[in-house]
């Protein structure tokens, strides 16, 4: 990949990129400080943390017409997400800030005559509004739920908006007390929703909304260059919404492991069969699967859903985690304990701890871990599990389903499509699979089928499945690469420690779940003998450097900096170098001559000391 300037989307010119360039260790210090060099560079972020501007854009227009100026607006798919966030912000803001806090839900107005294939896919936005003092709390729950809208559903819910085809649900059910039930500000910032505002277009001439996807690519109201070049260029057809369920259905299969190979979405009947044994396990159906939003939206949805089918009490984080992970375990019930080494011994104190009488809703584990890659010890927590009664949640995320099988050691297996799955780094998405043999089946499956909000945007699962089509594959090759990489890591003097599951003492808890063609994953971290050679290495690396993973392009980051900046003692304390440099791999030819050449440049700088 050509170096990309600071601030700039990863990939480059990508409106929906899901990574932004911080090219040095300073500029990764100074975004975490807040500095205006950085933060004013930046046109994108990662979006949990960074607020898509499209998303900015609507949520200023719904405050400006229906709410106050002053006030911010952060927006949810759904009434009940929204709702969520409201309670959220109640319960952890100072009550002082809850002034004028509300909800707008704004849906497709009927008298406009939607046609079906606009209804099918469900354009509607809530906005929470509220004061700026009180919108880091809802901030926070965005960045942990991962409940958030899309930037895609944004854009195209913004249009609908501008030409008043989404409109306040109350105005639909009742026009007069819309007029007075909208979010009361003070009155010198109050506007009335009228059904006659009439938006214009830049030149001045009424515009009229598309109706379909399609139209909305042709009218360039969704982004036309991504979107056009992606789907003419390369798959030579317009986004269709009669698409959206095979496509739900054929990343379901491919999630199952059924379904490897190109199809034809067109057709439902070319699918291959659901193997009721997929994943080694019996009686595994494809409506076993659900598709979220994001990753942390499934672990928050998973969270949420053990409570509602369970006894609420406390979870159990397993292993150094990535760091919404525990902050929905803290923040979103009873509460969490926390063993952040993952080890044998962190085990041998759960049993005492279980042996005494302790009860736990579940346990939640990463396999392997991000960013050590330490491997729980899935079939004792398994037998710990059974004779004590708590859900096995494990997210896969970093191993993959082509390289392991968590899902027999597993009550939920959850993870991130945004990542390796889908490569291309343009797009979001989750998946949670409930273990059909589990003992809370059958409750689990009760609550997510009375509660369960399909949420996911339609643009974003044609996406989705179009990016997955080639995922084994992808894997083989950053398999390969990742090994090839630790290999000249592991042969330089300055390299103090590579972590990779090929490599960690916990390789056997590894191997216990590889598959017989599995490798050992496309993520890897190392230090080096000084913060200063670490800053040097990073430097000059002449990969792409910023935030996520599971990219087809290398995407290296200090990680330590980024994920735990404001922590790094803590940290430490649980054996994460705040110099740590985490690695993922791509699919690049002769990565071995790069990282060969930026450790090149890190030994110039051990002459100099």
């Amino acid at each position: 990949m050509p170096s990309i300037e600071l601030g700039d989307s990863i990939p480059p010119n990508t409106a929906h990129a899901v990574s932004v360039s911080l090219p040095t260790w300073k500029s990764n210090v100074g975004y975490e400080e807040g500095e205006q060099w950085v933060l004013g560079t930046m046109v994108t972020g990662y979006p949990r943390f960074f607020i898509h501007k499209s998303i900015q854009a609507f949520g200023r227009d719904i405050a400006v017409r229906y709410g106050a100026s002053e006030l911010q607006a952060i927006l949810f798919p759904t009434k009940k997400t929204a709702n969520r966030c409201l309670d959220f912000i109640r319960d952890k803001a100072p009550q002082s800030t809850l002034a004028n806090l509300c909800v707008i839900h704004l849906v497709l107005d009927p008298a406009k005559k939607p046609p079906e294939s606009l209804l099918s896919a469900t354009p509607s936005i809530s906005a929470v509004l509220c004061s700026a003092e009180a919108f880091p709390f809802a901030k926070q729950y965005w960045q942990h739920s991962g409940d958030g809208v899309s930037s895609r559903r944004a854009e195209f819910c913004h249009g609908l908006f501008n030409e008043n085809i989404l409109v306040p649900e109350e105005q639909v059910s009742s026009p007069r007390a819309a007029q007075q039930k909208l979010c009361r500000g003070p009155k010198r910032y109050r506007r009335t929703a009228s059904i006659d505002h009439n938006t214009t277009g830049s030149n001045g001439t009424s515009r009229q909304f598309p109706v379909t996807l399609e139209a909305a690519v042709d009218n360039g109201t969704t982004d036309s260059l991504e979107t056009s070049r992606f789907l003419e260029e390369r798959y030579g057809r317009n986004l269709d919404l009669s698409l959206v369920p095979n496509a739900k259905s054929a990343i379901r299969r491919r999630i199952a492991g059924v379904l490897t190979t190109d199809v034809d979405l067109d057709s439902a009947t070319a699918f291959p069969t659901m193997d009721s044994n997929a994943r080694g396990i019996s009686n595994f159906k494809e409506d076993d699967i659900y598709l979220v939003p994001c990753g942390m939206n499934a672990i928050f949805t998973t969270h949420q859903t053990l409570l509602k089918a369970r006894e609420p009490r406390k979870s159990i984080n397993f292993g150094f985690p990535y760091v919404d992970t525990l902050k929905i375990l803290q923040k979103f019930g009873p509460g969490a304990i926390f063993y952040g080494h993952g080890s044998s011994s962190d085990l041998d104190d759960l049993e005492r701890r279980l042996r005494g009488g302790e009860k736990f809703l579940g346990l939640f584990c990463e396999f392997p871990g991000n960013p050590l890659l330490t491997c729980p010890d899935l079939a004792r927590i398994r037998r710990l599990a059974d004779s004590y009664d708590f859900a096995v949640v494990v997210d896969e995320t970093v191993g993959t389903f082509v390289n392991v099988n968590v899902l027999p050691f597993a009550d939920v297996v959850v993870s991130s499509l945004t990542k390796i799955f889908s490569g291309d780094c343009n797009v979001m998405g989750g998946s949670i699979i409930l273990n059909p043999n589990s003992r809370y089946y059958d409750s689990l499956k009760s609550v997510m089928t009375n509660e369960f909000e399909d949420t996911y945007w339609a643009e974003d699962v044609i996406f989705m499945e179009r990016n997955s089509r080639d995922f084994k594959s992808r894997i083989d090759r950053v398999n390969t690469n990742a090994e090839a990489i630790c290999d000249v890591l592991n042969a330089h003097p300055l390299v103090t420690n590579v972590y990779y599951p090929k490599y960690n003492e916990s390789r056997p808890n590894y191997e216990v779940c590889k598959l017989p063609s599995g490798g050992y994953g496309g993520l890897l971290s190392c230090t080096l003998m000084t913060k200063a050679h670490a800053m040097a290495f990073f430097d000059a690396l002449e990969t792409a450097k910023g935030p996520s993973l599971g990219t087809n392009f290398t995407l290296t980051s200090p990680y330590v900096v980024l994920a735990h900046y404001q922590e790094l003692e803590w940290a430490a304390g649980y054996g994460v170098s705040p110099d740590l440099l985490r690695v993922s791999v791509g699919l690049e030819d002769d990565l071995t001559s790069v990282f060969a050449n930026a450790l090149k440049v890190a030994e110039t700088c051990q002459a100099s000391e």
